[in-house]
């Protein structure tokens, strides 16, 4: 079975919206640091890859590397996407109920139901990845009528994986389906030719989105951005993790440790 590699690209959200730039606003880290990844928690960060052969010398199978975008500040990536989603359908729930309550002339009443529904955003059809039309904070709380001073942003999209180490074809990215709901259920996996050692970079696309105000309300406005990063294949052999050693099943005692 190939082994997984995950990358995670962090997204400074706000600053890079603000610079048009993901340079120094990506981070990126990988769970392979202990075999010689560099540049962890940088915008450099090139991804160690061993494993032309296995350790008794056989030929290696190919390696996956998975990508995961996150965004610095906002609502974890490890919550579910529908949270999301269930925050506003309740927001509206609970607004319906207090509306019965309030008076056709209750004037303070009605504008405390304003803030309890929030705002709504349109979606630009070239807009990927937004969860939900309304505005919500980073608690999953609607914003309020001030939602475009306190929204949280919807999680980076990537949208491509180009550069070199696809066209060399060291490489083969694509978006797969999956029932994870974390990432919606879609995420960017590749699988990594280890025949070829060397280092190649490639670029990754990613779409952000900023809240912009119209004259017809909120809209979802996308930015898509760039940033790029790096695979080293070396001709190591393949090892397992917890044992150092080859891959295989890990050691299990003979005897049950002493009490």
């Amino acid at each position: 079975m190939a082994q997984q590699h995950g990358i995670i690209v962090l997204v400074d959200v706000d600053n890079a919206l603000t610079d048009r730039t993901l340079d120094g606003n990506a981070f990126w880290f990988d769970n392979m640091k202990f075999l010689g990844s560099t540049g962890e928690g940088t915008e450099h960060l090139v991804t160690i890859v061993p494993g032309t052969y296995y350790s008794d010398g056989s030929q290696a199978t190919e390696q996956v590397l998975n990508w995961l975008p996150a965004s610095l500040g906002a609502v974890p990536p490890t919550v579910p996407r529908n949270y999301l989603a269930e925050q506003a359908l309740q927001t509206d729930r609970d607004a319906l109920a207090d509306l019965a309550a309030v008076g056709s002339g209750d004037e303070a009443g009605i504008g405390r139901i304003k803030d309890q529904v929030g705002v709504n955003a349109k979606q630009s059809r070239a807009a990927k990845g937004v969860t939900t039309a309304k505005v919500l904070d980073a608690t999953g709380r609607v914003a309020g009528q001030n939602a475009a001073a306190t929204y949280n942003y919807p999680a980076p999209v990537i949208t491509d994986i180009t550069g070199p180490a696809v066209e060399q074809q060291i490489m083969y990215p694509a978006q797969y389906g999956s029932p994870d709901m974390i990432y919606d259920g879609w995420y960017w996996a590749a699988t990594v030719d280890t025949s070829r050692p060397g280092i190649y970079s490639y670029t990754m696309h990613i779409q952000l989105h900023e809240l912009i105000e119209r004259e017809d309300g909120l809209v979802w406005q996308p930015v898509d951005l760039t940033c790029t990063s790096a695979l080293e294949i070396i001709s190591d052999p393949k090892r397992n993790a917890f044992t150092g050693a080859g891959l295989g099943v890990l050691p299990i005692p003979d005897l049950p440790p002493a009490p």
